[in-house]
Formats: structure tokens, sequence, C-alpha cells
């Protein structure tokens, strides 16, 4: 019985709250029509199919114009230094070339084969000064002779004379880093036997 009044009361009430919805909800959805807003102004652009002549302000020269111009100024002259002839002589620390023999031109041994050429030096290393011999003020020189092999290398190094023992270990080390160009004959290379030369020891030097 209670629920057939509560079914019947309920039904009425909820009717009502059903009815006030749909009405809030059609005031919040309704709005006024806003009015539009005034049309863009047109822009138009038109092309036109005759080219329209330019007139470009041309500056007219007269003679006098290009002969008053200033031709530009020249390039500024670098002194040149000459090169200062040597005071000193060939001849250093390191001693003279070595002494070739000279080609024969006599008889029937004159050969014209231009491929043929004694040996000559490449590489020569100066000989580090004996600090026994520096520190007496010893100064001296030590002739030394030598064969080169075809790959251009001192070998068979001997002392020839030294005014000074102290500088013999000195001389050789030094030949022994030396390299020569080998001789040439016939297009190949072979020994040169018998190279002297003579290295001076100067402290001064």
């Amino acid at each position: 019985m209670a629920s057939i009044f509560r079914l019947i009361i309920g039904i009425p009430v909820a009717g009502v709250i059903t009815f006030l919805l749909f009405t809030l909800m059609q005031i919040l959805i309704f709005e006024e029509e806003t009015p539009l807003e005034q049309e863009a102004e047109e822009i138009r652009i038109t092309i036109s199919d005759v080219a329209e002549d330019v007139q470009v302000r041309q500056r007219e020269l007269t003679l006098d114009d290009v002969q008053a111009a200033e031709p530009p100024p020249p390039p500024p002259q670098i002194p040149r230094q000459a090169a200062d002839a040597p005071s000193e002589d060939m001849r250093t620390t390191m001693g003279a070339l070595p002494d070739f023999d000279s080609p024969n031109l006599t008889g029937d041994q004159v050969n014209f084969d231009v491929s043929d050429r004694d040996a000559q030096p490449l590489v020569r290393i100066e000989p580090q000064y004996p600090m026994r011999a520096q520190e007496r003020g010893l100064e001296g020189q030590c002739t030394v002779e030598f064969d080169v092999t075809p790959d251009g290398q001192p070998t068979n190094i001997s002392i020839v004379n030294c005014t000074s023992s102290l500088f013999q270990s000195a001389t050789i080390r030094a030949v022994e880093r030396w390299r020569y160009e080998p001789r040439i004959e016939g297009g190949n290379a072979v020994w040169r036997r018998g190279v002297r030369t003579t290295l001076v020891y100067n402290i001064s030097g």
C-alpha cells in the first residue's frame, strides 16, 4: 500500500522536474541571431596585356667628362734587396769535396756515353766536435779514405792521416752517415773505390 502511494506521488514530481530541466535547456540553447560581419571590401587586380613603356633616365656623357676622370694610382713599388755575395770560403768544417778521377780523353779509351758518371755526394753530415778536443782548445784535421757501394753508402772507411787521435772516431762516425749517388758505368751502378777527403776541425767555425 505504501509502495502504491509513493508511486502516485513520485510520478507527478518526476514529470515536473523533467519539464523544468527541458525548459532550462531551451533557454541555454536559444541564442539571438548575430548580425553577419560586413562584407570585406573587394580587391580587384587588373592585368593588362599591353606592356607600358618605362622611361629610364640616362645620363649623357661627354668627352670632357671622360677626360676629366682620374686614373687609379699606380701600385706601390717594393724595393728589391740584392743578395749579398758569400764572404766565406766554400770549404767549411766539413772540408773540401773529395777528389774524383777526371775522365781520360786520350787514345782509344774515349767514351761519349752520357750515362756514365762518377759517384756524387748527396748527404754529408758534419762531424760532432770531440768534447775532449774542445775542452783543450785543440784544432786539426783528418784525411779519410773509403769506398762507395752501388747503393751509395760509404764502406771500408779508414783514416789516412789525422793531426790528433781525438778526431778519428768523430770522423768515421760522420762518414758512415754520408750518402752518394753511385758511380755509373754502362748504365749500371758500380763500386767506387778509393774516395778520399779531409775534414777540418775548427773551434771558431
